[in-house]
């Protein structure tokens, strides 16, 4: 029997109380799974190089994205595994991701579900080298937006996030000319795989993964700086704040990078 591929969402039977009253009723909350994703390249099989926790959908993107924002280079192609030995829940959790070439470094394999990409957790200038040796060739040289844009921008996204709207539980990425012309949104259980969707979703369409902005529906962690510079981006705006570590970051990355930002306020931290 084939598994049945997962939704965004799950639906259930819920008891809500508002002070003495009790009322049963239907309800539907993000789903949450893992996805693995194997690399594969000339002369090597697929091996597994990490795991995540994300919300179905968009699995070749987020897998995609992943992968670039880890420097191992651009996919030539993505498919969902079909080994013999995978069981039939596992049918839509493993994603294979071909390279044309040996990647610059062969990351080691992971064993552990990670909330976050390989970058999390990093704390010291040697971790911060380490992101800056992987960054875009070519740096945004294009346009920025003006801060009033900036401001906008969360709102010129809202619309767009679907599951936010139907489960409540829901991160948003997306990408933004400087004009504020929108390119894509991605949703995810996680913002780092919200990132990497949207980005995913430009490589797979052969579109360049630079963009003027990309704006994060919560706060600019160190791991969505990170994604942000190795995919060339010019600037992220945040609705929540940034940390010390990802303002370091993003201003040796030439980066702009905006917080707290609402229709009537941004902060620029570079």
């Amino acid at each position: 029997m084939r598994a049945r591929r997962p939704g965004p969402t799950t639906r259930l039977r819920v008891e809500e109380h508002r002070g003495d009253d009790v009322r049963r009723h239907e309800d539907r909350v993000l789903t949450e799974e893992p996805l693995e994703i194997r690399l594969a390249w000339p002369g090597a099989p697929a091996r597994r190089v990490w795991t995540t926790l994300r919300t179905p959908g968009h699995d070749f993107e987020l897998a995609a994205g992943w992968v670039h924002h880890e420097g191992l280079g651009r996919p030539s192609g993505v498919a969902y595994c079909t080994d013999v030995e995978l069981r039939a829940e596992q049918e839509f959790n493993v994603v294979t991701v071909t390279l044309d070439a040996v990647p610059p470094r062969v990351p080691r394999q992971l064993d552990a579900l990670s909330a976050g990409s390989a970058a999390c957790g990093v704390c010291g200038s040697d971790e911060v080298d380490e992101v800056l040796a992987r960054r875009a060739a070519v740096p945004w040289s294009g346009p920025l937006p003006s801060p009033d844009l900036v401001r906008r921008l969360p709102g010129l996204m809202r619309p767009r996030q679907e599951l936010f709207d139907r489960t409540g539980g829901a991160h948003a990425a997306g990408l933004f000319t400087a004009d504020g012309s929108l390119l894509a949104v991605r949703e995810d259980v996680g913002r780092h795989n919200a990132v990497d969707k949207v980005i995913g979703s430009r490589l797979l369409g052969g579109e360049p993964a630079a963009a003027a902005v990309l704006v994060v529906s919560g706060r600019a962690g160190f791991e969505l700086v990170q994604k942000a510079v190795a995919s060339g981006v010019g600037a992220l705006v945040a609705v929540g704040a940034p940390t010390g570590l990802s303002v370091r970051l993003a201003g040796a990355g030439g980066l702009a990078l905006y917080g707290w930002t609402k229709d009537e306020r941004t902060v620029r931290y570079t």
